[in-house]
Parts: C-alpha cells; structure tokens; sequence
C-alpha cells in the first residue's frame, strides 16, 4: 500500500513538473509582447498623429502582434525636449523630433535652416540623399534615438494679429519661437523679439497677449486652433524642413533581426502613407484657415532672407557651414 501510495504521488509530481516545462516552452517559443510608448506634440487630427497609429498598426501586423506601441498625442508625456530626454531615460520609446535634436547633434539644425531650402523638390533630394544620411548618422550617434522615417512638413510662416509684409513691420513685436536657438538668432536679426516657449502654451500665450505671434507650418497653425486667436498668416516660407519619428536606440537594438526588418518595412509603408496625407490636406488646410477668417499676407521673402542670412552664417559652427554651404549648392 505504501509502495503504492509512493508511485502515485512521484507520478502526480512527474505530471506537474511536465505540465509546467510545457508552459515555459510555449511562453518561450510565442515570445512576450513589447510596449513602446510614443509621445509627440500634434493633436489626434494632425497628420503625423494620424500617420503614427498607421505605423502602430502596420509595426503590429508585420511582428504578428509581438510589437505594441501606444500614442499618446498633446504632449502628454512631456515636450518634444522632455520626450527625449525620457527616451534616453528609459521611460518613454519614440517620439516625433526635428531641428530640436540639435541640442545634442549639431547637424540636426540644418534640417530647418531659415531660407536654406527653395522649395519641396530641394528638400526631399537633400534628406533623402548623401547629406541626409550624415544627418541620420549623427542623430543615431549624440542623441541615442534611431530615425524610422521621416515627414515631410508644409513650410513655416509667421502668424499675427497685424500684416507684417517686410522686416521693417517687426519692430517690437514680439514672438514664440521653439528651442531652436538658429531660430532665436534669425528673428532677431530681423528685428523681432523671440522668445522660447512650449508648443502647449502658445495658444494661451497669444490669447493673454504675452507674445504678439508665432510661427508654425500651416497644419500645426489649424491644429493648435491658432485661428480663434490670430488673424493674419504672413507667407514668410522662411523654413522648409523635415521632421523624423525615432525610436531610442536601445530599444531598437533589442529587437531580434526580423523583428527590426518588420519594422523598418512599417516604417516605409508608414511614410508614404504619410506622404499622400501632406499632399492631400496642406491646400485643405490652407482654405479652412481662410474660412476661419485668417487672411493669408504675400511678403517680402527675398527681403527676410537678407536679413536673416547674416545670423544663420554667425550662429553655425564652422562644420555646420560647410554643410549648410552643400544644401544651398543641391538647389542650385
């Protein structure tokens, strides 16, 4: 009976010591879901918020539901600093960044240099070819964060409650610029007072009257509902650029190889799908500004570029010059 007792329990232990070695191979062989959490300062209508859940879904699909990333628009984790800085941190994945990388490359700052690009065409042959790269390279290496693709972004205008059609009319006013400090250095050569503030508190800003305008792309402008508090959008153009969606570089490198294949293959898929929507909605944009009531003011543009160009040349280091140099020669 003893002997019998015995076999039963060593078999009942055999049964679930096998039962669990099971678990472990089917939890192994599945794998376990990564979360990458995204921040970025559009809100959920803008196009780079709706492109970003594109890529979460297509970065889903392709990895067969290994990958998760989940979006959190508005600046809810933070500014686009703040975003980075977790990244590095650890505490947050991806974010949507551009010239403001320049804090930690310094390459970074030619990819929104005032009247630098002369048009779309320029820019994309610039970003997507040899110059381009070097950029990459350098945002890979000094900030930490791998670039996965990148928008194309409608060009930057100056809005305010008054036509400013030459630098002349910029005389004590007094503006938002974001914590670009090429961007500091140009407008106040051209006679502004800028200043560097938060994308959240640009509209409070301008409704208190702390700052008299900003400028922005013109879907940032529709966005960040600007209308309800400026009335003019003066065709400045100074900026043409682009901006990246990046992950950290950690996080990237973790993945196992075809994993980083899906989601290098989303990312592609995910640009383009952002492509046609920059093409779509920037002249939808346009018009619903008007009909909102902002009016739209032709300006001297040849007339800022000469008044900007001397701090551009001042404030970039001897390196940045040199590209800056090969930029301008690519649209020639």
């Amino acid at each position: 009976m003893k002997k019998l007792l015995s076999f039963l329990v060593v078999s009942a232990l055999i049964l679930v010591l096998a039962a669990c070695g099971g678990d472990g191979e089917e939890a192994s062989g599945s794998g376990e879901t990564i979360t990458w959490k995204m921040g970025h300062l559009s809100n959920e209508d803008h196009q780079w918020h709706k492109t970003a859940e594109k890529f979460a879904e297509l970065a889903n699909e392709k990895t067969d539901g290994k990958l998760e990333i989940d979006i959190y628009p508005n600046e809810q984790l933070g500014s686009e600093t703040e975003v980075l800085n977790g990244i590095e941190a650890g505490t947050v994945d991806m974010t949507i960044s551009g010239e403001t990388m320049q804090n930690w490359a310094p390459e970074a700052a030619l990819m929104a240099v005032p009247y630098a690009f002369n048009g779309q065409e320029h820019l994309q042959k610039v970003v997507e070819g040899e110059i381009g790269k070097e950029i990459e390279t350098s945002v890979e290496e000094n900030v930490g964060v791998t670039p996965l693709y990148y928008h194309m972004r409608a060009p930057r205008n100056l809005t305010s409650n008054k036509p400013i059609e030459s630098p002349e009319d910029l005389g004590g006013f007094k503006m938002r610029v974001p914590n670009v400090p090429l961007f500091m250095d140009a407008w106040e050569a051209a006679g502004a007072r800028p200043q560097v503030m938060d994308f959240s508190e640009v509209f409070t800003g301008l409704q208190q009257g702390v700052i008299d305008g900003q400028e922005n792309p013109v879907d940032l402008i529709q966005s960040a509902s600007f209308p309800e508090v400026q009335d003019y959008v003066n065709v400045t153009e100074h900026v043409y650029s682009w901006i990246y969606v990046v992950v950290g570089n950690e996080q990237f490198n973790s993945l196992d190889e075809d994993m980083q294949e899906a989601v290098k293959e989303a990312a592609a898929e995910a640009q383009e799908y952002g492509l046609e929507l920059y093409e779509t909605e920037t002249a939808e944009i346009e018009q619903d500004l008007k009909d909102q009531g902002m009016e739209f003011v032709e300006v001297d543009q040849e007339a800022f570029g000469e008044a900007m160009k001397p701090a551009v040349e001042e404030s970039l280091s001897e390196e940045q010059l040199e590209l800056y140099q090969r930029i301008v020669e690519a649209g020639q």
